[in-house]
């Protein structure tokens, strides 16, 4: 018996059934001849500061849809599904953009920045977004995709061989960077782009189509270079050996100034142009593929709640939006998701080192690019090793948890999965991205805007089409009153300026794993 299978024997049944997950879904708004919808967020959908499932990312226009905790993939799904319905009944001629990179774009400057009333909390996240603006541009923060959060039920810990919640978790994230890889391969599907997300910008993308630019062997252009990609941030080595260090990372790069974001500035007069001169303006600006995470009390930093309680769950950042599915992920995906986070758990993590860390990048920036590339080789271990063949020991030894997982739920769902992503493997043709690339070429005349306009439409007119439960509609017009009633009390009761609001949040002491003394 390995350690994988040890480690696997010690989840109980209950266990496995109790594995927690939760969605949180980007898309942008569009026009049906698919460019960026400027109106405002849909005042029917309620406030975007204070709703618990529908919000926005970066952009006025690009909304961001929220799960609970469910223990259920069907039932994940399934609330997803349902605020996907109430959407569509907010949004009139517009339609969700279905994939991940942007629909046609206005100029640079024009592209709405989120907006969230007059507080203080309000103004900090128009705030922090125009800082995004000012040091990345805003076309790469139009940038949509799927964040899947993932726990284990309290119960468990400590896990025999691997430890409590923190060192199980970063465990966990340590060969989820060392294998991520695998993940763009299976279920990348940005392999092209519209040219007004490249425009004025250096890149080796080949045109495809009069407005539209590829790679022929891309799996997620979002995941390379030329998508979520920060030099600045690239500098940072964070390691992921154990909390500590970590938290060092990221405090530092909270706190030192960065001297080319000091040239951009706090202020031009009454304007605000980033909220700090730091490498971070906060935790949220870190651009890691996964993260460890804590739910946060209310004014609380994020660094602070994970050094004071430690780690509760897990948030995969790299997963592009389904373009063939309505709502962008799908059950097998989900499964396999699971399947692959827990063989990170219960394999052995060694610590890592700035050598593989570069490693784990070089591998990444490969397989986003050329991952269906024939015989495309990856580094392990300071060798060479074929993608495919690397791909299928990781599969193989996913194999006694999906087993595991079949009995525990009943049915062969995890196994059926696990079938599907191990005939992709062997299948490059099979896989999202080539989907996409062959779907443009054969219908949409190798048009990226085309083929997404296509796909979004008939996505809306699926969900339209399903019927929604009155009482989940009265449910979400009562969420999105009471978020705008929650909106007009937190506008009335701010009294303090919003300067002085913004040094106080953001002192380095709130980042301490010290509990803060509040004045009662």
């Amino acid at each position: 018996m390995n350690n994988i299978q040890e480690r696997l024997s010690t989840l109980s049944p209950a266990v496995l059934k109790g594995i927690r997950r939760g969605i949180e879904k980007e898309s942008l708004r569009v026009r049906p001849e698919g460019k960026l919808a400027m109106t405002s967020h849909p005042l029917a959908l309620g406030s975007a500061l204070t709703h618990p499932h529908i919000t926005t990312d970066f952009s006025e226009s690009q909304l961001e849809l929220i799960t609970g905790v469910h223990t259920g993939v069907e039932s994940c799904l399934e609330e997803l599904t349902r605020i996907h319905q109430v959407v569509y009944r907010a949004l009139g001629d517009e339609m969700m953009w279905c994939a991940s990179m942007p629909c046609r774009l206005p100029a640079d400057d024009s592209i709405p920045i989120g907006r969230y009333g007059r507080s203080n909390v309000g103004r900090m996240k128009t705030v922090y977004r125009t800082g995004l603006s000012h040091r990345y541009g805003r076309r790469m923060q139009m940038i949509s995709g799927i964040h899947y959060n993932f726990s284990l039920p309290d119960t468990i810990w400590p896990l025999p061989g691997i430890g409590a919640p923190n060192e199980a978790y970063f465990a966990l994230i340590r060969n989820f960077r060392r294998h991520a890889w695998l993940l763009f391969y299976l279920f990348g599907a940005s392999p092209a782009v519209c040219a007004s997300f490249v425009e004025g910008r250096k890149h080796e993308l080949r045109e495809f189509a009069r407005g539209t630019f590829h790679l022929p062997h891309a799996t997620s252009l979002r995941m390379g270079r030329l998508g979520y990609h920060s030099d600045a941030q690239s500098a940072l080595a964070v390691s992921y050996n154990n909390l500590e260090n970590y938290g060092a990372s990221l405090f530092d790069a909270l706190t030192q100034p960065y001297p080319p974001y000091e040239k951009i500035g706090i202020r031009d007069g009454d304007d605000y142009r980033q909220l700090a001169t730091s490498l971070l303006q906060i935790e949220n600006e870190f651009y890691g593929k996964i993260r460890a995470k804590r739910v946060i009390h209310p004014g609380e930093r994020p660094l602070h709640a994970l050094r004071e309680r430690g780690v509760e769950y897990i948030e995969v950042r790299l997963m592009d939006l389904d373009p063939f599915c309505a709502i962008g992920i799908g059950a097998a995906t989900i499964r396999l998701l699971d399947v692959f986070l827990l063989h990170c758990l219960l394999e052995d993590s060694p610590p890592d080192t700035p050598q593989e860390i570069a490693a784990i990048g070089r591998n990444q920036n490969r397989v986003a690019a050329r991952g269906r590339e024939p015989g495309l080789r990856l580094e392990r271990n300071g060798q060479k090793v074929g993608l495919i063949e690397w791909g299928q020991q990781l599969l193989s030894g996913c194999e006694p948890i999906t087993a595991a997982l079949d009995a525990a739920h009943g049915g062969t769902a995890y196994r059926d999965a696990h079938t599907l992503g191990v005939a992709a493997l062997h299948d490059p043709d099979s896989v999202p991205s080539a989907r996409v690339l062959r779907q443009m070429q054969e219908h949409h005349d190798s048009s990226y805007i085309r083929f997404t306009v296509a796909q979004s439409l008939r996505h809306a007119a699926d969900i339209k089409r399903l019927p929604l439960p009155a009482e989940v509609e009265r449910r979400f017009a009562e969420l999105a009153k009471e978020s705008l009633e929650e909106q007009r009390q937190i506008e009335a009761a701010d009294t303090m300026p919003f300067e002085i609001y913004r040094q106080q949040y953001l002192a380095p002491v709130r980042l301490n794993a010290v509990p803060i003394q509040r004045k009662s």
